[in-house]
């Protein structure tokens, strides 16, 4: 009877995803693939030899939060920073080609635009080269990112924190977005740093990887579902936040709401080729699902079977609104 029920009710909350106006604010950058193939050792070192077949650009860090929620027909505004470089003006194209308001990005001509490139040979990766500058932003940008915060977030529905410990998601910045997100009543998520872990208070929801878990909370000795659950407990007492959702790869989810309410949720992906980004796809998903006035453990049910699908393909991936309801239509039909 509850797969039924699941079966029906889950479909209608993604609809209604098309609803709502979602504000993401956090590091975005650009994800480069150098796709190719490798078939002999560089004479030069014991390196393989990648001969480039094409290269593809999409949107990375916050950017990628927002690809997702407009993929799932939600509505998304990012505010964040740009360089004054070329990487930057490729930042804006691919976000005007996913209908994602860049109107409240700032620009500062400080700092380049991050890009993350990756080669990639026989599905798998090779290297990874980062081009950033980390660090606190300079007063000026600093104050227009929470300016143009206070402008956007009584307009939203929900708020996404997308930190990837680049520089925008400040004490400042955090503190203010979390405040304004309480005062306006609309449910607050949080990707986390390990840096700033205990830093994330009074959020909605946040969601730490174990690993992410673990270094935040500096925990020794976690081995067994116990230890998991106790962390989780321990993050919530901590940060006095409505729940905490550890994403656990393989072992699926854990959702730990006060009053000891604890939420296993098996991972729903039949293969996994690439985690790229599947943090993205969790935060944004679930982030929807609240908007739309969806349960924690509802939510955090729809977020694992995006992350499921995203998994499952190579690269920087998002899903969809039908290929998400045909997968829960699949699996409740078992």
């Amino acid at each position: 009877m509850e797969q039924q029920i699941m079966k029906i009710a889950l479909p209608k909350i993604i609809d209604s995803f098309k609803k709502q106006s979602i504000l993401v604010v956090g590091d975005i950058m650009i994800d480069k693939f150098i796709w190719g193939k490798v078939s002999r050792i560089s004479p030069e070192a014991p390196v393989p030899v990648v001969e480039i077949t094409k290269e593809t650009e999409t949107l990375g860090g916050a950017g990628n939060v927002a690809n997702n929620i407009t993929a799932l027909g939600g509505k998304a505004f990012v505010v964040g920073t740009i360089g004054d470089d070329l990487t930057g003006m490729s930042l804006i194209a691919l976000l005007r080609g996913k209908r994602i308001n860049f109107d409240y990005l700032v620009c500062d001509s400080q700092r380049p635009t991050i890009i993350k490139t990756r080669i990639i040979a026989a599905n798998q990766q090779v290297v990874r080269v980062d081009k950033e500058i980390k660090g606190n932003f300079n007063l000026s940008t600093e104050t227009k990112i929470i300016d143009n915060i206070e402008k956007l977030i009584p307009k939203f529905d929900a708020v996404v924190i997308s930190d990837y410990g680049k520089g925008v998601v400040s004490p400042k910045v955090l503190n203010r977005t979390i405040f304004l997100a309480r005062k306006h009543g609309i449910p607050v998520t949080v990707d986390p740093k390990t840096e700033q872990f205990k830093k994330y208070k009074k959020v909605t929801t946040m969601t730490p990887n174990t690993k992410e878990a673990i270094e935040g909370m500096n925990a020794k000795n976690i081995k067994t579902e116990e230890d998991i659950i106790n962390l989780g407990k321990k993050i919530l007492k901590t940060l006095k936040s409505e729940s905490v959702l550890i994403t656990r790869s393989e072992k699926g989810m854990t959702l730990i709401e006060p009053g000891d309410k604890i939420t296993n949720i098996p991972t729903r992906a039949k293969e996994v080729y690439d985690v790229t980004g599947a943090g993205d796809t969790v935060i944004s998903t679930m982030t929807l699902a609240l908007a739309a006035g969806t349960n924690l453990a509802t939510a955090a049910e729809i977020a694992n079977f995006a992350a499921g699908i995203v998994v499952s393909k190579i690269g920087t991936a998002t899903t969809n609104t039908e290929e998400l309801k045909k997968t829960i239509s699949e699996f409740y039909r078992k």
